[in-house]
């Protein structure tokens, strides 16, 4: 008869789980942090995920409480056959503290000072009720901008700034997240998840780190260095960063966003080969005025091999992310981050129009920054528009 094997389950210690979070906060990754006590990722994965992956706040015992010392006092008290009132006096406590602890926890003939420690400290780690429970008109808020593809941060700007005198309807990007990432709060349910930029099982640290490649070498490259200033320090309009965001079956479309407003715009490509990309931003270049389209920054895709031709038909200077360095143009990487919530990895972007492409912009353009003082990329590059006549 064949005998069922079973897995041992892997504890940690206290001061293993501090080591832990420790490592997870700084980005590190799974199987990095199980190497550290020798044992498989999964048995750390189970750890992080009971909250998300976000460290649940350190308990802390009350200066007021009832201490291990005190009731083992009160066990061997009621054993001795002592009064409340005599128990009370000699630990410095109110008798009705005294009748409490032993009435919830057996009575006088069945009080046991270890377990009524354990059952207090239990007792203890009830979580404070969460705002968004609290207030379930303002949870339901948050959840409609969750569903818009708002980030936490900004709903909790958006908050801030449109219910200015009224405390009761803010909340911070992090009780959002925690909410959303620990469902035993009950606050947001668990499938607006789906509605973050990343959709991970757990919140991972922004320390997080994201491997990068190289697309290969174009030749007659203008460097990023070589950038004017005011492209640099977004101080005037005009200066835009571009990349491919690539789907399914060869698909991709061409994202542009102006840096200092940090304006979408999203150009429909057929093919990534040098001349269909090109010859489609050529075109797209030719609907701004040349005060609102000074310079493209790209990352080093062979897609724009032919640069000198768009350069030279639209009189837009084009410069080139150092190897390996995407955060060079870091505001285009993010909306692409953000794209992928409309278009998920898997996606097949040929079936998509330019009217379609133009509506998720418009609905990207919608959405309040941080970064603009919460106000939106379309507000800020209208005003600009409104400026050059």
């Amino acid at each position: 008869m064949l005998q069922m094997k079973y897995r041992t389950r892997i504890y940690y210690s206290e001061s293993q789980k501090a080591l832990m979070w420790e490592h997870w906060r700084k980005g590190e990754s799974l199987q990095h942090i199980a190497q550290l006590f020798d044992r498989n990722h999964s048995s750390v994965q189970r750890i992080l995920e009971e909250t998300g992956g976000i460290q649940p706040a350190p308990r802390h015992r009350s200066r007021l409480a009832l201490t291990l010392a005190e009731r083992e006092e009160i066990s061997r008290s009621m054993v001795a056959g002592y009064s409340i009132r005599s128990v009370a006096s000699r630990l410095g406590r109110a008798p009705s503290t005294i009748s409490r602890e032993i009435r919830r926890n057996g009575g006088a003939q069945g009080y046991r000072a270890n377990q009524a420690d354990a059952l207090a400290w239990n007792r203890a780690c009830r979580p404070k009720e969460c705002k968004l429970v609290r207030n379930r008109e303002l949870a339901r808020v948050v959840a409609s901008k969750l569903q818009l593809q708002w980030s936490p941060e900004q709903i909790a700007g958006w908050l801030k700034h449109s219910y200015a005198v009224n405390k009761d309807y803010q909340v911070s990007h992090e009780t959002i997240y925690r909410s959303l990432y620990i469902q035993a709060r009950g606050a947001l349910k668990k499938e607006l998840l789906e509605h973050l930029r990343r959709t991970r099982a757990m919140r991972r640290s922004r320390h997080h780190t994201m491997k990068t490649d190289d697309h290969g070498r174009i030749c007659d490259t203008v460097s990023i260095s070589e950038r004017p200033a005011t492209a640099e320090d977004r101080a005037i309009p005009g200066h835009w960063e571009g990349d491919l965001l690539f789907g399914s079956a060869n698909s991709q479309i061409a994202t542009l966003v102006e840096r200092q407003t940090r304006y979408v715009m999203l150009v429909k490509v057929a093919s990534k080969d040098t001349e269909t990309v090109v010859n489609a931003l050529i075109k797209h270049a030719g609907k701004l005025p040349q005060e609102l389209y000074r310079s493209l920054t790209w990352d080093r895709g062979k897609e724009m091999a032919d640069h000198k031709r768009f350069t030279v038909t639209t009189d837009i200077k084009v410069y080139f992310c150092d190897p390996q360095h995407p955060w060079q143009r870091g505001s285009n990487e993010n909306a692409n981050g953000l794209l992928r919530q409309y278009f998920p990895k898997g996606t097949d972007l040929s079936v998509y129009s330019q009217a379609r492409l133009n509506a998720v912009a418009r609905r990207l353009n919608e959405r309040p920054r941080k970064t603009l003082d919460f106000d939106t990329p379309a507000e800020r590059f209208h005003q600009i528009v409104a400026s050059t006549g």
